[in-house]
């Protein structure tokens, strides 16, 4: 190593950041993004320090406001932050050192929580570092004692006693401004917070979680209360589905081993759809997406109690082959929350859980509480297998097909469909899929598109709803099996997001009702068949425009009314006629590459799932039976349809 080189890396360049200032430097570690996630994710590390204290017993009611100013008020009930004086840090309070010093928090064994969701104690502390103002109220022991901070920690009052507490309540209030230096946007959407606080009071039966947002005028308070808890989370879900039968079960145990404290909830109800992925699961009230110990214990359990239940009740011959779990599965909506006062989880997103007592646990309450249940509910028992048989038939009968829609030999280019205009490019990272709508647009997109990296594949007439049909009939319509084939990694649970040909497919329809309904059938599709694609954020919305306009010489494109609206704010004296484009088969390909496709200019909404229980109940409530529900699904979310989270 020469001396020129040792000396541009001595002790001068090792950075060490003090206290909240390494969150400020890298706010992705901690909250995962700076763009609409990670703001939300600011409010939940709030809530979630409430819910804990619900979880341990001393909280009854959490209020959230979002306030005219950009910040987020939360309020709860509970024992509030301790205000002593902290031993290792003379002249500091505990709830300076909670809400200034990263991994301070009383989830560490302290006795404080025996169960909780937060983990690494950094969550208030976070949301400090990440605010340009946070004013803290606790109420203890008669008195309101508050402080303040700006800048992203600094503080600017100290922890003082301001006055007596009001009617001698007991509390935090945490009110919180994100720092616009920080994040892409600061301004909180109502309807990701409700979805999520919804969900907190489901899995805290009688936790009454109140919502408002005072930036709107004559927005009424929103308030979660559900004293069934889980129960009332499976009906909520399957509400737009049709039950096999009126009841909800539900199953409960808890132990302690070895001084850990641990607890199951199961609820359970089948419905009359064809669905497999039903299941969610939770641990310490946080959504463990990727489920973990507490769900193997759950699947293999069920799997064996319904079998040996068919067969002690000659439902099942001996001969007959048992059920996979993917037949008993078909049609279940079950909520699997669990609790436990050492949670291991994969990751600080806690995506997955790891404690293998927990899978015990749930698998032996499992068998004993469902054999219970199924002996108990007769009628409804034989429903669930006669139901789970059909589907071990369906399955049979949908191998052929499926075979046919793997992906053959990519050498000898064999198993495509005929009229995908595949790209040249065999790289993933940079191929893009263009699912179009309708020949005469697919004949202009083939002809603008880039041919090294754009696969064009057009679709006749609106697909299958998957919703309603099991897979061997789907296997058997033309454009679905086109689409499997063309995305090359199977479906189901088979599918393999390593295996798929395009790291971006893009779904592009028409600006109009037509092309909204086949953009959700396609969405839908998706996210039943191949739901890692989505999770993986590898499928998007193109957004043709739905007007065109001229200004001087040139035509300008724009995406909708509301671009149309900000347009003629921009330019009040705007004389020109407005053309609404009426669909993409009628632009040519210079048209459809300058406003849609070209990637310099184009706009691709990303599709996300944020709470896999919520887009579940989304697609069935766009896709179901029920025509009401739908209806009113879509008055009450119209607003928001530029911030697309299925």
């Amino acid at each position: 190593m020469s001396d020129e080189t040792s000396a541009e890396y001595g002790s001068e360049q090792i950075q060490v950041l003090e206290g909240l200032e390494a969150v400020r430097k890298r706010p992705g570690m901690y909250i995962g993004s700076t763009g609409p996630a990670g703001l939300h994710h600011m409010v939940y590390e709030v809530v979630d320090n409430a819910v804990d204290e619900a979880m341990a017993g001393h909280c009854t009611q959490i209020d959230i406001t979002l306030l005219a100013g950009g910040g987020c008020e939360v309020v709860d009930d509970g024992r509030g932050i301790p205000v002593d004086p902290y031993p290792k840090y003379p002249g500091m309070s505990t709830a300076e050192v909670v809400l200034t010093i990263l991994h301070a928090g009383g989830k560490f064994g302290g006795g404080g929580y025996k169960v909780s969701g937060g983990l690494h104690g950094v969550g208030v502390s976070v949301v400090n570092a990440l605010s340009s103002r946070v004013e803290v109220e606790i109420d203890r022991d008669g008195k309101r004692h508050f402080m303040s901070f700006v800048d992203g920690g600094t503080i600017k009052e100290s922890l003082h006693v301001s006055g007596d507490a009001p009617g001698g309540r007991r509390g935090t209030t945490v009110r919180f401004w994100p720092d616009p230096t920080i994040f892409d946007e600061v301004v909180f959407r109502s309807q990701t917070l409700t979805e999520r606080l919804q969900m907190m009071a489901f899995l805290n039966a009688g936790l009454r979680i109140t919502f408002h947002d005072a930036r709107t005028a004559g927005h009424d308070p929103v308030t979660f209360h559900y004293e069934g808890g889980i129960a009332d989370f499976v009906r909520h879900v399957n509400a737009s589905k049709e039950s096999l039968f009126s009841d909800v079960g539900y199953l409960q145990q808890s132990e302690e081993t070895d001084g850990q404290a641990m607890e199951v909830e199961v609820a359970f109800q089948w419905n009359t759809g064809f669905n497999t992925d039903g299941l969610h699961s939770f641990a310490n009230g946080i959504a463990t997406i990727e489920g973990g110990m507490h769900e193997e214990g759950f699947k293999k359990a069920l799997t064996n109690t319904i079998n040996r239940y068919a067969k002690s009740k000659g439902l099942l011959k001996d001969k007959d082959p048992a059920l996979l779990g993917e037949d008993i599965r078909e049609g279940l909506t079950a909520i699997v929350s669990v609790r436990l006062s050492e949670p291991q989880f994969e990751g600080q997103t806690k995506g997955k859980l790891g404690n293998v007592p927990m899978r015990s646990l749930v698998e032996r309450a499992t068998n004993e509480r469902l054999a219970d249940w199924l002996e108990e509910h007769p009628s409804e028992a034989k429903r669930v297998v006669v139901k789970a048989s059909q589907a071990a038939r369906a399955r049979e009968a949908a191998r052929s097909a499926r075979d046919a829609t793997r992906r053959k030999s990519a050498l000898d280019g064999a198993g495509l469909p005929g009229k995908l205009a595949d790209c040249s490019s065999n790289d993933p990272r940079e191929s893009e899929l263009y699912i179009v709508e309708g020949n005469s647009a697919g004949g202009s997109a083939k002809e603008a598109r880039d041919p090294h990296r754009m696969a064009i594949l057009p679709i006749r007439g609106k697909i299958l709803n998957v919703e309603r049909v099991r897979i061997d009939r789907m296997l058997k319509n033309a454009e679905v099996t086109s689409l499997i084939q063309a995305v090359g990694a199977g479906i189901a649970e088979e599918f393999d997001v390593e295996k798929i040909r395009y790291g971006k497919v893009v779904i592009l329809c028409d600006a109009d009702v037509d092309g909204s309904h086949i953009r959700t059938l396609l969405l839908t599709f998706f996210f039943r068949q191949m739901k890692p694609l989505v999770e993986g954020g590898h499928v998007y919305i193109a957004q043709p425009p739905l007007y065109s306009t001229k200004v001087g010489k040139d035509t300008v494109y724009l995406k909708d009314d509301f671009a149309k609206a900000r347009f003629l704010e921009e330019r009040p004296n705007h004389r020109e006629e407005f053309a609404r484009l009426k669909g993409l088969g009628e632009m040519d390909a210079t048209e459809l590459w300058s406003t849609t496709m070209d990637p310099t200019r184009r706009t691709l909404l990303q599709v996300s799932v944020e709470q896999a229980a919520i887009a579940d109940e989304v697609c069935s409530t766009l896709m179901g039976e029920d025509v009401e529900l739908r209806k009113q699904f879509i008055q009450t979310n119209a607003k928001d349809v530029r911030f697309l989270d299925i």
